[in-house]
């Protein structure tokens, strides 16, 4: 019979326990310093724990009678009797849907995502794995994650790697067929690079992910895959190269022949190359031909509509980097490389990733339905003989996977006025209707508890902020706790503009130092390490708040993460994103925002375009656009400001002789009646089973194409 320790260690194998509250809750009780010093990871906490005060702890809290209780809940989820997939994606089982992409946010104890994008392909995997559609991920294990944020004492992000170690990690050798642990080689200019292939448990889903720390390496190439994101061009190049051909031989390595490839934005594109390489050497097919069957089986989501964040590679650099591909599939260098060129026979034009998966693939989607609308006319060129209207781009709005953003008390809410089993109907919508029977003021109380932990995490980390900056604690203590407290939370570039609301500081004093109605602003995110404009507008908030003024109603929070995110989306009152329009493709933090009971504040962009309806959030200005990005910033600004002192704020303090808002919950509740059934990964994931999955696996029982 299996030890407690054991039993503890089975547990920590499965990435399920991330969105499953009473699950790390059973390790959070094994001791609270531990814990949260391990970075919330249960691997390290059963390591570092010692025998006798696991012995202990377990007596004082019943740790092993929950343990058992999990650990018999994971077998039923692993083992079910029907799921959703089964049912409608059964097709997909012997051969299913292979999911790349550069980065996974699964949990801030696993630091390879460094944003959104990885964020929202996390959430794609719990979705699947909650559905039980076959799917299995495929990226890289950068063992030095991305980068840790600190700012010093001029507020400047500097950028900290803190490698960790795979022994700390549910990631474990994948086997191949021979039974032993499987590894792959990629062929880069003048050598061979070779990457372990490494696994992880996501519920029912396979992540396989590559580590390039292999014997057979030079040091040079085992650091190829250690950071995400970092690097010149040439490190970019070959990192992409790393994950969609090495990332498509390991699945091959694995035994699994997938029906689909789902390219998560184009950093993995070169997986369509090696499809069609492999059916070349494999099966003596015609070149084009094997490229023409590549493309019908691939399913690509670009999420960027900015230029500048699709990469360029140089005509001599992709020449180097492409000629293996090229001999692989018995094809002129010039032709391959065609594949990524706007003009095919511009020959000294850059190779862009993107170029070769929208041009190749089945279906392409932008992530919300005004950012398809952006990507078809950003595309267009691709198609010069196609109107805007009839470009082969649409849209698959994003969701977010809810048990893992949801708050315990939320749930346990949900639980008893929508039903035990609420989250297996969560995508439909008269399950909602019953959110507008609940009491304001239960909903009320739930809010002012979440709030109430929020602000404690808040100020524990500005207070180790301020330590280490030398800087003596600030005094009273920040951020009012019954004050409307507004949260801004995301990478930090220009055109998310978080300064939108500094452009008048009178204006912004008055608003939030107001003493009958007060107003908190939190801050936190990150810049790409490149990126000298990002930093330079996280250091313009971090100076900001140390103005006399604004110093107790502003604060930025170091090290934005999943952890971090979590405890604001659940926290905060209203969220604020004002990105100048349409550069925002979606934007999921406000779904997550909405699911907590939080109200949405934002510029018709994005996920919001689609989902304001005039009652259930704000909007900022009304979607129009000036030619002039001056003039909009302005005009943006002072909306904003209006909207906050003529609606939000007065609605807010408009409170009963109980001091609750009832408007302002009344609200809460029409947003979560009419966006929450939409704007979760079920609805997300079944989308893509349905309109791109099955089509491209050639598995619809009906596709009737239009003349």
């Amino acid at each position: 019979m299996d030890t407690l320790q054991q039993k503890l260690q089975k547990l920590t194998r499965n990435l399920w326990w991330t969105w499953r509250p009473e699950v790390r809750a059973i390790f959070r009780d094994l001791d609270l310093d531990i814990y949260h010093k391990a970075h919330r990871n249960p691997v390290r906490v059963i390591k570092e724990i010692t025998p006798e005060l696991l012995e202990k702890r377990a007596d004082q809290v019943d740790i092993a009678t929950r343990t058992d209780r999990a650990l018999r809940q994971l077998n039923e989820y692993l083992n079910p009797l029907t799921t959703w997939g089964m049912i409608h994606a059964g097709s997909l089982q012997s051969r299913p849907v292979a999911y790349f992409c550069a980065e996974f946010g699964i949990h801030e104890s696993l630091p390879i995502y460094s944003g959104g994008l990885g964020i929202l392909a996390g959430d794609h995997l719990k979705g699947a794995s909650n559905l039980g559609v076959p799917l299995v991920g495929v990226g890289l294990m950068y063992h030095r994650g991305y980068t840790t944020q600190m700012l010093d004492g001029t507020f400047w992000q500097q950028d900290v790697s803190e490698p960790f170690e795979l022994e700390d990690l549910p990631v474990y050798p994948a086997i191949g067929a021979d039974g032993k642990p499987a590894r792959v080689s990629v062929e880069l200019p003048g050598r061979l690079v070779w990457a372990k292939v490494l696994e992880c448990h996501v519920g029912r889903i396979r992540l396989i992910l590559l580590d390039t720390r292999d014997d057979a390496n030079s040091e040079e190439d085992k650091a190829l895959a250690a950071n995400l994101y970092g690097g010149d061009n040439r490190m970019r190049i070959q990192q992409e190269l790393l994950l969609g051909v090495g990332g498509s031989r390991a699945l091959r390595a694995l035994g699994i022949t997938p029906s689909v490839i789902h390219l998560n934005e184009g950093h993995s594109a070169f997986a369509i190359l090696e499809w069609a390489r492999h059916r070349v050497q494999q099966d003596d097919m015609e070149p084009w031909a094997a490229i023409a069957e590549a493309a019908s089986g691939t399913v690509f989501t670009t999420h960027t509509p900015v230029e500048a964040g699709h990469d360029k590679f140089p005509a001599d650099l992709a020449e180097e980097h492409l000629r293996a591909l090229a001999e692989g599939l018995r094809l002129p260098l010039h032709d391959v490389l065609g594949l990524g060129r706007t003009n095919p026979g511009d020959l000294g034009s850059a190779f862009l990733p993107t170029v070769l998966a929208l041009k190749h693939c089945r279906r392409a989607n932008g992530v919300s339905a005004l950012h398809g609308k952006v990507a078809r006319s950003m595309w267009q060129h691709l198609w010069p003989t196609r109107s805007e209207h009839d470009v082969p781009i649409g849209h698959i709005t994003n969701g977010v996977h809810v048990p893992s953003w949801l708050s315990s008390e939320l749930n346990t809410l949900m639980t008893t006025h929508l039903g035990v089993n609420w989250m297996e109907g969560i995508v439909r919508p008269d399950l909602w209707t019953k959110i507008a029977a609940i009491d304001p003021a239960e909903i009320w109380e739930i809010k002012k508890v979440l709030k109430g932990r929020m602000l404690k995490l808040v100020r524990e980390r500005q207070t180790a902020m301020r330590a280490r900056q030398g800087l003596p604690p600030l005094e009273p203590t920040p951020l009012e706790p019954d004050a409307l407290t507004i949260g801004f939370a995301r990478r930090f570039v220009p055109y998310k503009r978080p300064d939108l609301l500094f452009t008048d500081l009178d204006r912004l004093d008055a608003l939030v130092n107001n003493p009958q109605r007060p107003v908190n602003l939190i801050f936190a995110g990150r810049a790409h390490p490149a990126d000298g404009p990002g930093k330079a507008l996280i250091q313009k908030v971090g100076q900001l708040t140390a103005d006399p003024r604004f110093r107790n109603r502003i604060l930025f929070v170091e090290n934005y993460n999943i952890h971090i995110g979590r405890n604001l989306y659940q926290g905060v009152d209203a969220w604020l994103n004002n990105p100048r329009r349409p550069l925002e493709a979606c934007g999921t933090s406000g779904m997550k925002v909405v699911m907590n009971g939080g109200l949405h504040i934002s510029v018709l962009d994005g996920w919001w375009a689609e989902a304001y309806d005039g009652e259930n959030g704000f909007a900022i200005g009304n979607g129009e656009i000036h030619e002039s990005t001056e003039v909009q910033d302005r005009r943006d600004a002072d909306a904003l400001f209006r909207l906050l002192e003529e609606k939000v704020v007065p609605m807010y303090y408009r409170q009963d002789a109980n001091g609750v808002p009832r408007q302002w919950i009344h609200a809460i509740q029409r947003s979560m009646r009419t966006l929450a059934w939409r704007f979760n990964a079920d609805r997300m994931v079944m989308d893509y089973v349905r309109n791109c999955y099955l089509p491209a696996a050639v598995a619809s029982s009906c596709q009737m194409p239009t003349p």
